[in-house]
């Protein structure tokens, strides 16, 4: 809530959603405090969509973003993973093999592009 309600203005109601209830959640700790989070919707058999993927201030730039992808992903073997990724991120993302598709589109009053990673 911090990364997206208070940094960015996500409004607090778009920001948790039904989907919530059956997502697997992933937090990340450091010293025994809440740093960063990700969590994976199963959208089909072998599909996954990653999303809500931040960490705190306080913690970027210290390899827990990828520390969260790599868990997220690896909780879901062999998955074709999907997610919509702010334009600023998309950098991030690339570097874990996903590719941009379709056009940039407004999500909370933020840019995203969707991209894909097909399993290897």
């Amino acid at each position: 809530m911090e990364v997206f309600v208070a940094e960015q203005n996500v409004p607090e109601d778009e920001e948790r959603d039904a989907l919530d209830e059956t997502a697997l959640h992933i937090l990340a700790l450091v010293n025994g405090q809440p740093a960063g989070t990700a969590r994976a919707v199963a959208k089909a058999p072998g599909v996954i969509k990653i999303g809500r993927v931040a960490v705190r201030a306080a913690h970027r730039g210290t390899g827990l973003g990828a520390q969260l992808m790599r868990a997220v992903e690896g909780a879901h073997p062999g998955a074709a993973c999907m997610l919509d990724a702010q334009l600023q991120a998309m950098n991030f993302y690339a570097k874990f093999g996903y590719v941009a598709e379709g056009p940039v589109f407004d999500d909370a009053g933020i840019p995203h592009r969707r991209m894909v990673k097909q399993p290897a």
